[in-house]
């Protein structure tokens, strides 16, 4: 680092002395005030922090009043073993030099080396755990494969609770088809008696009490909706003689701007899948079916929708009376999930696991998704809302000190580990001098130390089983009853631990034996940061027991909690059964993400610069300009820029946003529902489109299209294939028994038992929806065949079972492969130019972060407002979930068949290789790990410079000499880890230029 830059950063450091200026930090990326510099008590209980609301102590948890201030020209930091050597710089700078009078002077060096094949090869350990397992594409691997996920899935189902949440769809599908089967049923229901098994497949009762009554209701309004708008159109079309004459023009204009209009809302306000859903099925039904008839059949519209009633009240019995499951259990699981991988990764020493950090950076994920889940429907629990939000909070304020908690370091070692390896440094260099300390520094804290892991661990087990207990599944999920629910013994220890730990370290730091030299030696200041980290996550357990410690106190009977999810960010959410069952999980979750960081980001971005006014006094110079007041000026933050408030911006906006994927969706839904439904209009084909029900071609390609996802061949034939296979299915059922309905009945339990499977609880949902339909409308289908020719006096013509079987399924395969051809031309959805967009973006969010990062921390004037506090927490979430959701579009890029292989670029890897894109996610997030632990560290030092001139001012006032240089000791300490860290964003910051020459290949 030139001397010139390093003098200007400790020269801005002085303004940090100001004790109007001065902030520490909560969250990752923005400060608070300082807190008071009382001393700690740790027989005090510590309050509840809410990373929303953090009320924190000193050095974030830790004892308040240690650190120093000093000048910035004394005390400066050894970083020269951190400075890459000058052999390791480039020898050749193309004869240019450039010396710039300044702070920043450019040094045009060599550009890195790619790396070699065996570089490369190395890259494997960045992948996703997915990349494990055989490429799914090879055929060889094929069939092993699926005899395995065959035994996993049939281990699962009579192991585990998934086989009861495969009974619960079973069960009311099969009630629905057996009533079916009733003659006495279907003669009261009418033609449309198999809607009611349809209706059990579109709202099954695999989901929790509170999202099946959701269920319910949306449905039954999409479907009052979808008919009355079908019978609207039939009436306007035969009410006058000129109506009749362009019949078919006025149902396909009534299809065509329904279809439209709800296209938009299931890709604009996922909240509403299930009623756009049903309300398009029922107007293609209403619009579409019986059109030889010269009258409007209304007895259809009324046997349809008595038939939908009649499903959906059976499933909603279903799940009620079987095992229900009131919502706390799937919250339950996800804690404990939770809470067990906190205990991985407090297990120390161990090597940087990569996945484990990935695992738990999911885990924060899956919070989120949870409390939302509980908060978005109504639930019966013993859990309140706002608890759960708080519980929410703190455990991720856990998990994001654990992403910071340094388990390689020596002191965290066995103790005859350890003394092993100080005798092999004794044997090479004794213990004089510099060594000698490091050697006194690691006895003294790692007995504490380790002490503090084993009271978090404790603690975190305790929360478990509390939390656990409360919730009533403790027996069926965790942790065993051996483990005790006492939160009071473990926050009594956990306080007495946290309390020896600060006695040692005050001790350590104001005993006189470590020389002032000691902070700046780059072996000792690693154990203090790395103790102090794990002293910092211990506070946040503390914070944690006393949490849940509150739950226990206040824990009642089970009630019933209603949605409480705010309702302009419901609309864009649902459940966890929805996100399941509509498909695309993964391109969803990562355009949602997205579209958050950016909108968050966009407030950052949006701030105006408003310069200090000057007076005809001041006008004479720049001296006069205030530097509060002479920065980003925000105003309220809950008022938007006048530009993004202006009808013109407005207007600009929205035919934007016309341009999106929604409005391509609903222009795809509208193109292949009307072109499928144009010979429902001509004279000459009413008679077979009635007669196979030929409607469901078009109901089926509304149902079968995602509006992000879909287009590729694996989709085209798992999805075309299921449809021909329920259609056989169905055939041979009915032949096998001659109608007979026992036979039919044993056939469909055979088949729907693995196709509800697919459908409720597989990664193939939609395939399994097409598999489940085709059987039942066929299956039941043959039966009202049979009796429409028993009914008939004319035998003239008559189809055979197996003809009809075999063009009801031909119906179901034009409807399912039209809408993933369509989606093949126009506008596919394709992973890997997903991936490419996402990685852009995320490169472009780490620079807007890192620089607001830098203003607010190094450069900053006045404190963060709580708005600010709030924004950077939500920030980094985002973008810990942003990371998250690159990796699953990296996976899915396995699934996709690839025309062309690799093409020369990227330094002659493939031009697609996953290594180079995981190698390139890995180094991005590492820089905003290293970007978050320098903003931390920071604030830290801030607040020890402050602390430390207030002790310098009361010294005169009696203030012990020795109190003041433990203070400077911490100051120095913070500011050798923080320039550590920003040295280490330069490495990742070198590593994301090789992976990204990798990728795009070197130009010029």
């Amino acid at each position: 680092m030139p001397r010139s830059s390093s003098q200007y950063q400790d020269d801005i450091g002085k303004r940090h002395s100001d004790p109007g200026h001065g902030a520490t930090s909560t969250g990752p990326l923005s400060p608070v005030s300082p807190t008071s510099s009382d001393e700690h008590d740790s027989s005090r209980e510590s309050s509840s922090a809410s990373p929303i609301k953090p009320q924190r102590p000193g050095f974030r948890g830790g004892t308040p009043g240690l650190g120093s201030r000093t000048s910035s020209t004394t005390s400066l930091l050894k970083l020269n073993h951190l400075l890459p050597r000058p052999e390791d710089h480039g020898t050749d700078t193309y004869g240019v030099r450039e010396v710039r009078d300044g702070f920043f002077d450019a040094v045009f060096l060599k550009p890195p080396r790619l790396p070699s094949k065996d570089g490369l090869e190395a890259l494997k350990a960045t992948l996703p755990a997915a990349f494990d397992q055989h490429n799914p594409l090879t055929i060889r691997h094929f069939l092993p494969s699926q005899w395995r996920k065959l035994k996993s899935v049939v281990r699962r189902v009579f192991t585990t609770q998934t086989g009861i949440t495969l009974l619960k769809p079973f069960v009311a599908y099969f009630i629905a088809y057996v009533l079916c089967l009733v003659p006495v049923v279907r003669h009261w229901l009418g033609p449309q008696y198999y809607i009611m098994a349809v209706s059990v497949i579109l709202n099954h009762p695999a989901r929790t009490i509170g999202a099946q009554v959701d269920g319910v209701v949306f449905t039954v309004l999409g479907t009052a909706v979808g008919i009355a708008w079908g019978a609207l159109a039939l009436l306007l079309s035969t009410s006058t003689l000129a109506a009749r004459a362009g019949y078919g023009g006025i149902l396909a204009l009534f299809l065509f701007v329904f279809i439209a209009s709800i296209a938009s809302i299931r890709a604009f306000f996922v909240r509403f899948y299930q009623a756009v859903l049903t309300a398009g099925i029922a107007v293609i039904y209403a619009t579409l079916s019986e059109t030889h008839n010269a009258t409007i059949p209304w007895n259809k519209l009324r046997g349809y929708a008595v038939a939908f009633l009649f499903g959906q009240a059976i499933a909603l019995a279903v799940n009620v009376l079987i095992c229900p499951d009131a919502g706390a259990r799937p919250l339950a699981t996800t804690l404990h999930q939770s809470f067990e991988l906190m205990l991985q990764a407090l297990e120390a020493p161990h090597t940087r696991d990569a996945r484990l950090r990935r695992q738990l950076s999911k885990s924060f994920v899956d919070l989120s998704e949870a409390y939302r889940d509980m908060a978005i429907d109504s639930t019966i629990s013993r859990f309140r809302p706002e608890d759960v939000l708080e519980l929410r909070n703190l455990m991720q304020a856990v998990l994001r000190a654990l992403l910071s908690m340094d388990t390689e370091t020596t002191f965290l070692e066995r103790p005859d580990d350890s003394e092993a390896n100080n005798g092999e440094k004794t044997q090479e260099g004794g213990d004089n001098g510099q060594n000698g300390h490091v050697k006194d520094v690691t006895e003294a804290l790692a007995t504490p130390t380790r002490d503090l892991l084993l009271s978090m661990c404790q603690g975190i087990l305790t929360c478990d089983a509390a939390l656990m207990g409360i919730s009533g599944y403790r027996i069926s999920i965790g942790p065993s009853t051996e483990f005790s629910s006492d939160t009071a013994a473990s926050k009594i220890r956990l306080g007495r631990t946290i309390s020896d730990f600060d006695s040692v370290e005050s001790s350590l730091l104001q005993s006189g034996s470590l020389p002032d030299s000691a902070v700046h030696d780059f072996e000792i200041v690693p154990l203090f940061v790395s103790a102090r980290h794990v002293r910092e996550t211990a506070a946040t357990v503390q914070h944690l027991l006393h949490h849940v410690s509150e739950m226990q106190t206040v824990s009642e009977r089970p009630r019933l909690w209603l949605p409480s999810y705010p309702f302009s960010k419901a609309v864009y959410r649902t459940n966890a059964q929805i996100r399941h069952d509509r498909g695309g999980v993964v391109a969803g979750s990562y355009q949602v993400t997205f579209g958050d960081i950016a909108r968050v980001l966009d407030k950052i971005t949006s701030r105006v610069h408003e310069p200090t006014g000057r007076t005809q006094t001041d006008a004479a110079g720049d001296a006069h300009l205030k530097p509060a007041t002479s920065a980003p000026q925000t105003g309220n933050d809950d008022t938007k820029p006048k530009s993004s408030t202006a009808t013109r911006y407005k207007i600009w906006r929205g035919l934007y946003r016309l341009q999106g994927y929604e409005s391509k969706y609903a222009l795809k839904a509208c193109l292949v529902t009307c072109l499928l439904a144009v010979p429902s209009y001509l004279e000459q084909s009413k008679w077979w489109w009635d007669q196979y029900q030929a409607w469901w071609a078009v109901a089926m390609s509304w149902v079968v299209m995602h509006p992000r996802v879909g287009g590729n061949p694996q989709d085209l034939l798992n999805r075309s294939c299921l449809a021909v296979l329920g259609a056989v299915w169905a055939g041979g059922g009915y032949a096998a028994g001659d109608g007979n309905p026992y036979i039919m009945a044993v056939f469909a339990g055979a088949y729907m038992l693995p196709m509800l499977y697919r459908y409720t609880l597989s990664t193939h949902p939609r395939s399994g929806l097409v598999g489940s339909l085709s059987f039942t409308v066929v299956s039941l289908g043959l039966l009202e065949a049979e009796h429409r020719e028993a009914a008939t006096t004319t035998t003239t013509t008559t189809t055979t079972p197996a003809v009809l079987a075999a063009r009801q399924g031909l119906v179901f395969f034009v409807g399912t492969a039209a809408p993933i051809l369509v989606n093949w031309v126009l506008w596919p959805f394709v992973a890997r130019h997903e991936l490419r967009s996402a990685l852009s973006s995320m490169l472009f969010f780490m620079s807007v972060t890192y620089r607001s990062a830098v203003a607010t921390y190094v450069y900053f004037d006045a404190p963060p407002t709580p708005a600010d506090i709030h924004r950077s927490e939500l920030l980094e979430g985002r973008l810990r979930e942003g990371f998250v959701r690159i990796r699953q579009l990296l996976v899915l890029t396995r699934h996709e068949l690839r025309l062309r292989g690799g093409d020369g670029g990227g330094g002659g890897a493939d031009h697609h290789d996953p290594r180079c894109w995981a190698a390139l996610t890995e180094a991005c997030e590492r820089f905003f790990e290293h970007t978050i632990a320098a903003l931390l560290v920071r604030s830290d030092e801030v607040e020890a410079e402050l602390t430390a001139q207030e002790a310098q001012e009361e010294t005169g006032a009696g203030a012990p000499l020795r109190e003041v240089n433990t203070r400077r000791k911490w100051s120095d300490t913070y500011r050798f880890s923080y320039n550590q860290s920003l040295t280490r964003c330069i490495v990742q910051l070198e590593e994301m230029e090789k992976y990204t020459k990798l990728i795009v290949g070197e130009q010029g």
